[in-house]
């Protein structure tokens, strides 16, 4: 009669939970999200199209289409979400507080076409109070932010090699083609290190020293930092940098 409690318990609370991490996944703003990310890559396709043979620019495209179908993209990153978020109710919970959808909407904003575009070259140089810049290195430390940047740039990046790889199988055996990855992806950290504080100045710009404190307090607690460590899996499996395309489930 016991384990026939439990089992009623868990089928009555595991919906409600699914229910919480859609929610949590529509709210934080991942759908738009991925949408930015597939305009980045469509935006770089077009720059590969003159500097690819015809044939290999059609593989490229062909394999960014199965390999970033949006579904299987939301799928992926749901999956990894599920695994290793426990509860996403408290994270659920301040995305949706006033301050959590500011949060959400500076994020969307800045990773806009039109705003990636304006910014090419660089963001402009912020400047801050001691307090506010302390505030920021506490935030930078809290947040995946410089793994997740050099996971997206990755991904782009590797569309191409993924194509060539496509075309004449075994051109970089696995162990080679994931040590240059690993590689790079350190050194693209590095380089995002030493302008993430400006790149969270200027983003969260239009927050308040209290807000940032408030976002700070959240992204370090165990709440914050589990949503947060959840998120970079999804991330990654979202992006699946380093799988070929042929091994992705669709």
């Amino acid at each position: 009669m016991r384990r026939l409690f439990l089992l009623l318990m868990m089928f009555c609370t595991l919906p409600a939970w699914a229910d919480n991490l859609d929610d949590l996944f529509t709210t934080a703003g991942w759908p738009e999200q991925r949408a930015h990310f597939v305009d980045a890559l469509t935006a770089a396709q077009e720059r590969y199209r003159n500097n690819l043979p015809p044939a290999v620019y059609q593989a490229l495209v062909n394999n960014s289409s199965l390999r970033f179908a949006p579904e299987a993209m939301d799928r992926r990153a749901k999956e990894q979400m599920r695994n290793h978020l426990p509860d996403p109710v408290p994270a659920l919970t301040f995305f949706q507080s006033p301050l959590g959808r500011q949060i959400v909407a500076a994020e969307l904003l800045a990773t806009r076409r039109d705003q990636l575009a304006k910014h090419a070259q660089g963001l402009p140089r912020i400047e801050a109070s001691a307090t506010r810049q302390l505030l920021i290195n506490h935030l930078s430390r809290a947040l995946p932010a410089r793994e997740a940047g050099a996971e997206v740039t990755l991904a782009i990046a590797g569309i191409a090699a993924d194509s060539l790889s496509s075309m004449i199988p075994g051109l970089l055996g696995g162990g080679q083609a994931q040590g240059m990855l690993n590689g790079q992806r350190q050194r693209l950290m590095e380089q995002l290190a030493g302008e993430l504080d400006n790149t969270l100045l200027y983003v969260y710009r239009d927050l308040s020293d209290p807000e940032l404190e408030e976002f700070v307090t959240f992204a370090e607690s165990p709440a914050g930092k589990a949503y947060y460590q959840a998120a970079l899996a999804a991330i990654r499996a979202g992006l699946a940098v380093g799988q070929s395309t042929s091994s992705l489930s669709q």
